[in-house]
């Protein structure tokens, strides 16, 4: 029986169809939550330390005198890791520190000619002081300060502030500090990034925030851009697998499982052209699902908004992957790299059978922090170069005022600003007339 390619999923025109369909979209399901972030941070803003103390006490349940972790509590949080836990710990940072240096190497200065005399070029520069939010969530994520953390600290910034909830796990503590974070609070939630934006008496106030968080966190970043730079706004989680016949289903369900603990919201999915495949995947998952601890999570978030889409052939599987544009998109095809390099919208590609997201989630030395909801169309995930900014100059040497003075008058002219055209004659006129002058 042929496959009816009639229906496609929302949004997605193309030869696709539903297997087995999301109930719930992740993009219209996050909350009314901004008008109590914005009581947040006119708060924080306003009273500073008081406001965070209520609210850390009012959401938290936890009343702190001081929130900044002391020397000897980082100390004493490394010292109380389990050893195996702790040399993970510094393998995934090593990693993430190796990849972010030869990434960085790829960052260059410019310097260059374009015109006789006329010089223009860029600078690297680290951006001063960033704030790291490392989330508490439901699990502590001990490689989540890593990603954060180490990359500004091999761009070369002054000061990286890190941010976790009063009641995160020692472990986090103790990962901020190896991944070298310079000053470390315990403060969550949309308090934390309202005192990191405008700073309070206990904490500095940063130039960009980074990090992923909840919808609290999410919403106070949105909020406070402008007055700090932000990395992005990161949604529930995402994992897509595109595969052809050759994939595994037990792989793929294992793969689609492990994201889906993550949160009830996290959104998982297949792309394929085999039906069989397909199929087969669906009863994968309900098969591990009766064995896996995180079922109440990861069953919820498979049921919600896990989808299946079978297409009718590569192009439209290459086309409905681009529309998704997934977070995490795992390639599982009979020659993956050759598909992978047809692919352009997404958060980060992992190619070929044995590329786990669960490798990068922990220790391989790429970056988690990645772009969801779609915004992969347009923007790469958290990396290096999120922590310095591209700074141009220009100087000119005499001669090039012959070059560029007469076309920057005549349209400050043509554009009726007299004030732009006397600027761009006045340097043009003083060295002619000199030069008529014999002086």
């Amino acid at each position: 029986m042929e496959d009816n390619f009639g229906t496609a999923p929302e949004g997605f025109v193309g030869s696709a169809q539903y297997i087995k369909a999301p109930k719930r979209s992740a993009s219209g399901d996050t909350g009314d939550v901004a008008d109590l972030v914005s009581t947040i941070l006119d708060s924080v803003r306003r009273r500073g330390d008081e406001a965070v103390r209520e609210f850390s006490q009012r959401f938290d349940k936890i009343s702190l005198d001081q929130f900044e972790v002391s020397q000897a509590d980082r100390e004493s949080a490394v010292a109380q890791m389990d050893p195996q836990t702790r040399a993970d710990t510094e393998f995934a940072i090593d990693n993430v520190r190796r990849f972010a240096e030869a990434q960085y190497e790829t960052i260059l200065p410019l310097e260059v000619e374009t015109l006789p005399g006329l010089h223009l070029g860029h600078r690297v520069i680290a951006i001063e002081r960033v704030g790291a939010y490392v989330p508490g969530g439901r699990y502590p994520l001990l490689s989540a300060p890593i990603m954060t953390i180490v990359p500004g600290k091999v761009a070369g910034c002054d000061e990286v502030v890190a941010c976790l909830p009063p009641n995160a796990h020692p472990a986090m503590i103790a990962g901020c500090h190896l991944s070298g974070a310079d000053r470390i609070f315990r403060i969550g939630g949309a308090q934390a990034i309202a005192a990191m934006a405008f700073g309070t008496e206990s904490v500095p106030r940063v130039h960009k925030i980074v990090g992923p968080g909840n919808a609290f966190v999410n919403e106070a970043k949105r909020q406070v851009f402008g007055a700090v730079g932000i990395d992005q706004l990161a949604g529930p989680s995402e994992i897509f697998v595109v595969a052809d016949a050759t994939g595994d289903a037990e792989l793929i369900a294992t793969d689609l499982l492990a994201q889906a603990e993550h949160d009830v919201r996290t959104r998982v999915g297949l792309i394929t052209t085999d039906r069989r495949l397909a199929e087969e995947t669906v009863k994968e998952v309900a098969r591990q699902l009766g064995s896996l601890s995180t079922a109440a999570t990861a069953g919820e978030s498979w049921a919600n908004y896990g989808e299946v889409v079978l297409c009718a052939d590569e192009a439209a599987m290459i086309r409905y992957s681009d529309h998704v544009a997934a977070e995490h998109l795992e390639v599982h095809t009979s020659d993956p790299h050759a598909f992978a390099a047809k692919l352009r919208n997404y958060g980060s590609l992992f190619i070929g059978q044995n590329a786990s997201v669960v490798y990068s989630d922990k220790c391989v030395g790429t970056n988690h922090t990645l772009p969801t909801l779609g915004a992969g169309r347009y923007t790469g995930g958290l990396w290096v170069g999120s922590y310095v900014k591209i700074a141009t100059h220009q100087w000119l040497e005499d001669s090039a005022i012959d070059l560029v003075a007469p076309a920057a008058t005549r349209q400050s002219a043509s554009e009726g600003l007299e004030g732009h055209r006397r600027a761009a004659a006045i340097r043009f006129d003083r060295r002619h007339s000199l030069g008529q002058s014999g002086k």
